[in-house]
Parts: structure tokens; sequence; C-alpha cells
């Protein structure tokens, strides 16, 4: 089970726009002639007929390429191609540590779009804000530009600079944003203690030291007198699967099923927590929102379906799919969607998330400003729930940042977990 969690990777969305990788050796088979040949004919005619008759000189190479990008692009909005450059800065990412500009983007409407910047990046202290639609990277139109490509152009060496051309909702133009890239270093995990014994703990990315720093940072609050704890997944948009194991493994005991992912041809594979820890009994409360996604939604689902905690806050994203990184003969890779996660009671959270046990919206203030909420169902080509069907698409909005004396969806978490103390007293004395 350990060299299976360490190969399932669940990555951050929308920074490079994916949720899961497998990966692992895949056999290739020759298409079936009486199945694929027309079409392989087609597309050999047209390879020809462009070499041949087009105006300037075009490399087979990049029409290839080309039409495996619009191929795979034709499928759900996380499978894509990736170069062998895409593929190395895939694996730095998880590290958490690159350079770029600390944004998260996906498709919407056809268009690049800011989902949120990164606290204290370079895009955050521009100006960037979530809803923003990116029409140009340093002059080139984003138009029909893949995602990957997209990330690969905004990276680079710190100190180098980029223009992002941005229109956003309420303009009559767009405007030009020059950014200049830094080493994007995201801390996974932030404590401190509030009031009344009660821990704070806020995990903004799933990365490869999640889990120990997650464990740091319990130890930590346990010696200065933390009793219980609130556990802030909001806008943690995924990151690593044997992270969301480690995270979820630190609150449920041995052998309890976290997640488990189901392949096209029903195959089953299972999660279990494995470790004894010492946080278990702890009263808790996760606080979760529209950005969180992937392997929050994992932590936060495994927590609920197992009566762990009371989940806080409003729905979550709904990104339920798994993708497979399978590696190419030149140093690319494919990344595929290859399977749905399930949370421990079997639900599908694809395109739906996960519903808080009590819904609190947060509030916005009097000139704070709002963005467009935007969630997996509405990501063009998204995958279908076969469990459930999708509510229909809101216009919903969200302040993009709060003040933590009016962030009334933390202040609901501290008033449940007082009132949660109060309740275990009173049936002591009974």
């Amino acid at each position: 089970m350990y060299w299976k969690k360490k190969w399932i990777l669940i990555a951050v969305i929308f920074s490079i726009a994916l949720t899961g990788i497998v990966v692992g050796k895949w056999a290739v088979e020759t298409v079936n002639a009486q199945n694929g040949y027309e079409e392989l004919r087609t597309f050999t005619e047209v390879l020809t007929l462009i070499k041949k008759n087009y105006v300037d000189d075009v490399k087979t190479k990049d029409l290839i390429i080309g039409a495996i990008k619009g191929m795979v692009g034709s499928l759900d909005p996380h499978s894509s191609y990736m170069t062998p450059e895409a593929l190395k800065e895939l694996q730095v990412e998880t590290k958490g540590e690159f350079g770029g500009l600390g944004i998260q983007i996906g498709i919407k409407d056809g268009i690049l779009t800011v989902i949120a910047p990164i606290e204290d990046t370079p895009a955050f202290k521009a100006g960037i804000k979530a809803g923003d639609r990116i029409l140009k990277i340093s002059g080139e139109s984003t138009k029909n530009m893949a995602l990957t490509d997209a990330v690969s152009k905004m990276r680079g060496q710190k100190g180098t600079a980029i223009v992002l051309t941005i229109f956003r909702e309420g303009w009559k133009e767009p405007k030009d944003f020059t950014i200049i890239r830094d080493i994007i270093k995201i801390k996974s995990v932030k404590s401190k203690m509030l009031q009344d014994g009660i821990g704070y703990i806020k995990i903004t990315q799933f990365q490869e030291a999640t889990g120990p720093d997650l464990s740091q940072a319990l130890e930590k609050l346990s010696k200065e007198g933390m009793t219980s704890l609130i556990l802030d997944l909001r806008n943690d948009p995924g990151g690593l699967l044997n992270s969301a194991v480690e995270v979820t493994e630190q609150f449920l005991p041995p052998k309890k099923l976290v997640v488990y992912i189901k392949s096209k041809s029903g195959e089953k594979t299972e999660y279990f927590t494995e470790e004894e820890k010492s946080y278990t009994d702890i009263p808790m409360v996760v606080l979760v929102n529209q950005g969180s996604a992937s392997a929050s939604e994992i932590v936060a689902g495994a927590l609920k379906d197992w009566n762990r905690a009371v989940i806080i806050g409003v729905q979550t994203f709904g990104k339920g799919s798994v993708q497979s990184l399978i590696p190419l003969s030149d140093g690319s890779g494919l990344r595929l969607t290859t399977a749905k996660y399930y949370t421990p009671k079997g639900t599908s959270i694809q395109g739906i998330g996960i519903t808080p046990d009590i819904v609190v919206k947060l509030e916005a203030k009097d000139g704070k400003e709002q963005h467009r909420v935007i969630r997996e169902k509405d990501l063009e080509g998204h995958l279908k729930n076969e469990q459930q069907k999708e509510g229909p698409e809101e216009k919903e909005t969200a302040p993009l940042e709060v003040d933590e004396k009016d962030d009334n969806q933390l202040q609901r978490a501290i008033d449940t977990i007082k009132t949660w103390k109060v309740f275990e007293k009173m049936k002591k004395a009974a």
C-alpha cells in the first residue's frame, strides 16, 4: 500500500490544473485497423497537405505536438499533453518552491481566468484578483492557449518581468500589469493559538512535507495548551494525495478508509490510515469554501463521513477526478484522467463538492471587493457526476479577503467549539 500512495498525486489545481496523478507502466496498443484506420488516414492526408501546401515551412514535430494537444484538449479540462519542460515544472512545484507569479488559473468560458492569487506573491502584490481574465501574456494572445502552456509562460527566473493583459468585470477596457517574477515558496502549514485552548491550523496546499509539518504544528500547539482544533482548508486548491492521507491520519484511528479511487474498468484502490496518532479525540472543526478542492475535499470528506469533525463553510469546489501521468519516449508526458475518487461512504464529489454540516457564507463588509465564484461544474468539458445531478449554474460572488475580526466563518467555528465544550461538561456532570 505504501508504494501505491507514493505514486498517486493530487496536484495543485489551476496552477498546473490537475487533481491526481498516477505514475506507472502503461502498455501502448496499436489502433485497431477496423476502428481507427479511416480516421488515421484522414489525419495523415491533412498532415501531408499542410507540409506540401502551407505558405510557410512548418516542422512535422510541431504539427504532431499541436495535433496531440488538440486531441487531449478535447477531453476534460484536466487532461493535457505535457512537454518535457512542463513535466519538470510539475516535479518542482510539488516540493512547494518555484519561480513564477503565484496565481492559480483555469479556463472559464474559453478564456484563461484567475481562480485566485496566492497570498504574498508577486501577482497578489501587483493587484491581480480572482475572476480576472488574462487576455495576453507578454503580448501573446491566450485564445486557445493550453493551460499548461500558459503556466509555462508565466514561470521563469526570479527578477524577470512579464506583462499580463487583464480584463476585469466592470472595466471598460483591458489593462496591462507588469509583474516581476520571484521564487514562490508556499508554506503549506501555518498555526497559532486562538482563545480558550483553541488551536488554529491553516493548510494552504498539500505538499511533500505537509504531513510532517502538520505533526510539528500539532505538537507545538499541544505544548501551548491546545484542547480543541480548527483546521482551515479554505482556498486550499489541493496537492499530493499521500499528503491528504497523512493529514487525515492525524485525526482518525488506524485502518480507517480515507478515500478510494475507481478506474474505467471498475478497478478499486483504497487508502487507509496506518499509524496511531495522538489527536483522534480532540474536538475539531474544519473550515471549507468554494476554493477547497481535491486533496482538501478528500480530508474534509473523510472526517465528515467518519463523524470526526464538524464541517463549516460553503460548498467546496467539486474536483473528484484522478489524472495518470504517463511518461512518453521523448521525455514529455500525457496527463490523462483515468479515475474518480470517492469518500469513505462511497460518495463522488465530482462537480458537486462537499456539503458542510453548518453552512456559513462569508459576509462581505462595506467597501470590500467581491469576485465571481468558480467551481468545477463551471469548467468546460468537466466530467459529470454519475450519482447526483449538478445544481444550476449560479452567479455567486464572495469577498476577495476579510480581516480576521470580520471572519464570520472562523467566528462560527470558535462558537461551535465553545458550545461543544459546554455540552461535554454537561455530559460528564450527568
